[in-house]
């Protein structure tokens, strides 16, 4: 079995990413290896704090900010979306998954706030994205823009208003929008704009003093630069710390706009882990952490959806694991990866945070190589802390 050191430090030699930072944690013993360079030029090297855009590890912050305004009293599980996002009040489906956009029918009910938290809206994408109403979604979900060129919320969601739904709600699981969605819900619940909210209610309780949607220029020199694989094994640069990052976005993307840090990561990790609850404040409810956590699909979703879940469940903004196919799938695990290269994952069973962050994009939705041996590793280490195990200040420094 390799260590977290000869994994991370293997793909770093191999040049198949630049840098690494992976974290390990049980309680209070806390193991961090940093491998290789912020970028491919190693202009630096990679350190604990290094600043990674993380992508859809935005997706649990955004449904824990949703539960918040539930126990507010501002949200309600079931209550229909329409009344926040009046767009989506008569939404049309196809009359089956293949037929074309024209073909349509209303949709059976409405979407409710629980639909949008479980993922089964209707909009997202499902395994087979060859599907007419796929292809239309790709024109406002995803068409090559970087997140930072789409619309504002406003325009995105009335764009998206006219896209046929691939499913009724409540009927399948299907990916990305959701989140999207939800985050537009926080900031017409709360009156706030989403950047705002999640600082004041969760960056700020938390300590995630690292965590936003831009990264000032007083910290890009921690910034690391992205990539995206190209078919010659060679790395393209995708993004720079003075690029896309460096001004606050028209749209807020609530499924995945954050840039994060390992330790802020660690730190909503052991909120999830303690029940909502952290440094005697208390975020969210058992209740809440718990529908967070726990799979809300039934057999059939998880199904047809193994292009993402690989027959893994879904709680709220994470997969949550429901059989042992993988020695790192324990059920109950719950989290996701990011398409920039990053994973988060939690074991309620051990009390583990398993933190992975890289800078090269995933080149489709199976995790790559190396956040496998990641899980792989993690899952043969001992869930009982080390003697002699490292604080989370000894463990700061980089290797």
């Amino acid at each position: 079995m390799n260590t977290l050191r000869e994994t991370l430090h293997r793909y770093v030699d191999e040049g198949q990413v630049p840098g690494a930072v992976g974290l390990v944690a049980h309680g209070d013993d806390v193991e961090v290896v940093t491998a290789g360079s912020l970028d491919t030029g190693g202009t630096a090297p990679m350190a604990r704090d290094s600043l990674f855009r993380v992508a859809s590890l935005t997706k649990p912050v955004t449904a824990a900010a949703v539960l918040m305004l539930v126990e507010e009293g501002r949200l309600a599980l079931d209550a229909p979306v329409e009344r926040w996002l009046p767009e989506l009040a008569k939404p049309n489906v196809v009359r089956t998954p293949d037929a074309p956009v024209d073909d349509v029918v209303p949709a059976a009910r409405p979407i409710t706030v629980e639909d949008l938290l479980s993922s089964r809206t209707g909009w997202g994408f499902p395994d087979d994205f060859s599907l007419p109403a796929v292809r239309s979604l790709f024109t406002v979900q995803k068409d090559g823009r970087a997140l930072q060129d789409w619309p504002d919320p406003d325009t995105w969601l009335a764009l998206l208003a006219r896209v046929p739904m691939l499913h009724h709600p409540g009927d399948a699981w299907l990916y990305g929008t959701s989140s999207d969605l939800q985050g537009i819900l926080v900031a017409r619940a709360s009156g706030r704009t989403l950047p705002d909210f999640l600082a004041e209610r969760v960056f700020g309780p938390l300590g995630m003093k690292d965590t936003a949607f831009e990264v000032p220029e007083a910290k890009r020199h921690r910034f690391t630069s992205s990539y995206t694989p190209s078919p010659d094994g060679t790395l393209e640069p995708a993004d720079t710390p003075d690029g896309l990052w460096s001004r606050l976005p028209r749209f807020h993307s609530g499924g995945g706009g954050l840039v994060s840090t390992a330790d802020d990561l660690l730190a909503f990790a052991r909120m999830l882990l303690n029940g909502g609850e952290a440094g005697g404040r208390r975020l969210l409810t058992r209740t809440s952490v718990g529908r967070m956590t726990t799979d809300h699909l039934t057999a059939e979703q998880r199904a047809r959806a193994t292009l993402f879940l690989e027959g893994q469940g879904w709680g709220y903004g994470g997969q949550v694991d429901v059989t042992p196919a993988d020695p790192w799938n324990v059920p109950g695990r719950y989290g996701w990866v990011g398409g920039t290269g990053t994973t988060a994952h939690i074991v309620p069973a051990t009390g583990t945070v398993a933190i992975l962050l890289t800078q090269v994009a995933m080149e489709n939705p199976t995790p790559t190589p190396l956040m496998r041996d990641f899980w792989r590793s993690v899952a043969g280490r001992s869930s009982t802390p080390r003697p002699g195990g490292l604080s989370g200040e000894q463990a700061a420094q980089p290797e």
